[in-house]
């Protein structure tokens, strides 16, 4: 390999590590490869430079160099010893001597398993190759002291867990119960990368359930753990979390529907009613779309993600208040609340159905399988995607002689409110409803000039 030949060359130590070991020994594929090297940053950039299409020193501070060759990149970091002091956000990186004891700061070990470029010949100082024979996640030393260098271990315990299928050590599982307090010195945006990592994992349930059963949960997300309400004696409603990781494990592993799936009841437990039917959740969706943003922005998901998972938790419910049937201005309107999220929706009304009573199941499968079809058929029909007037608001404008304002917005509003309660109709209509309008708004408002007849 060029890289080792590099190294060599240069009289320096060079080795595969991390992920990209681990993977080649599970078979999985390996698109991007970690090394590690006694030499500091600055020589491996100037090593790099005359061989990468392209340097990247943007991890320079945290002893990474990185560089692009023919599609592929590789990351060399200098063998290193990082701890976090006190309540700093930000490790104090120190560079070792030896790849052992780079090894020992790893989080896991299976992450801590080297190759060495030079003979081909693994080292593997604390036992990751049989972890990963027993599908096991431990740390390399006392989880205490892994915990305690980098807290966001904790949390990338379970991430793990949910992407390898692996089964964390006992000793590690209390260690982060122990030490749960320690994630809230780990920045936000750390928090939110390892949580999207978990969410996108084949089956998050089982992960999900200990970094909420550990007490991590409460640190970024505490109305998750709010959700484990106890069964009421008389009412006898169900575990609301027990529910929401059903749901996350049903969704596609996109990680705007699953956080939308994690989110979608995070508003029942303040909305949570007793009254003679037994429990209820009136307007949970509302009080959860807006608890859903907040923490998401508080965790630095970008505005996108943030809305969006916002109108899904706000949407969810959207298909069950029409349980007499879809007419033609319900289907609209729905389609128009969705948007692009309409297919995000649908799987997550699907995804949200865990009764294990069969006959209520497929009763609200029907229910979404009829909306479906409606839609299907309502498309061929007219423009379902594109539901606007058929005049915009420069028309408007013109037609009423008026600039920019709020009753361009109004007309607007009445003219697709049109729209979707009657379906598509025609440009001459639409002038017919502005003008019949501007004289209402004439008559509230004497100062107001009605339109001009069309010539």
């Amino acid at each position: 390999m060029q890289l080792t030949e590099l190294f060599a060359e240069a009289g320096e130590e060079l080795y595969l590590v991390g992920g990209s070991v681990r993977d080649a020994f599970l078979g999985r594929s390996v698109e991007d490869f970690d090394f590690a090297t006694g030499a500091e940053p600055d020589r491996v950039a100037s090593l790099l430079e005359g061989w990468a299409d392209v340097v990247y020193r943007v991890g320079e501070d945290y002893g990474t160099i990185a560089g692009r060759k023919d599609g592929h990149t590789v990351e060399v970091t200098t063998f290193r010893d990082e701890v976090y002091r006190d309540r700093s956000r930000k490790p104090v990186v120190s560079y070792s001597g030896d790849i052992e004891t780079d090894l020992s700061r790893r989080d896991f070990t299976v992450n801590a398993i080297a190759m060495s470029m030079t003979d081909l010949r693994p080292v593997d100082p604390f036992g990751g190759l049989a972890d990963l024979a027993t599908a096991t996640l431990r740390t390399p030393l006392d989880p205490e002291v892994s915990f305690g260098d980098d807290p966001l271990r904790m949390l990338r315990l379970f991430r793990f867990q949910a992407m390898l299928g692996f089964q964390p050590d006992q000793s590690a599982v209390a260690a982060a119960t122990e030490m749960a307090e320690r994630l809230e010195i780990v920045s936000a945006e750390r928090v939110r990368d390892e949580l999207s990592k978990l969410l996108v994992a084949p089956s998050p349930s089982a992960a999900l359930q200990l970094v909420v059963a550990t007490g991590l949960a409460d640190r970024f997300l505490p109305e998750l753990p709010a959700l484990a309400m106890e069964q009421d004696p008389q009412h006898k409603h169900k575990d609301v979390l027990a529910h929401t990781l059903a749901v996350v494990d049903k969704a596609s592993p996109d990680l705007t529907l699953r956080l939308a799936a994690l989110l979608h009841d995070i508003g029942k437990p303040a909305t949570r009613e007793f009254g003679p039917r037994g429990v209820a959740f009136h307007h949970h969706e509302v009080v959860g779309a807006r608890i859903a943003r907040r923490r998401l922005r508080e965790l630095r998901y970008p505005n996108d993600v943030v809305h969006d998972v916002g109108q899904l938790v706000f949407l969810h419910l959207r298909p069950h208040t029409l349980k007499l049937g879809w007419t033609d201005s319900a289907v609209r309107r729905y389609v128009r609340d969705a948007g692009p999220l309409l297919g995000k929706l649908n799987e997550l009304v699907r995804c949200d159905v865990t009764t294990a009573n069969k006959r209520r199941e497929r009763a609200i499968q029907h229910r979404i399988d009829e909306l479906e079809a409606r839609i299907a058929d309502l498309s061929a029909r007219e423009e379902l995607a594109k539901l606007r007037p058929p005049i915009d608001g420069n028309q408007v404008m013109a037609y009423l002689g008026i600039g920019p304002g709020p009753r361009v917005g109004e007309v607007m509003a009445m003219l697709l409110e049109k729209r979707i309660e009657d379906g598509p109709y025609t440009t001459a209509e639409a002038y017919s409803l502005v003008r019949v309008w501007a004289l209402g708004a004439a008559m509230a408002d004497p100062g107001e000039a009605p339109p001009a007849e069309e010539e």
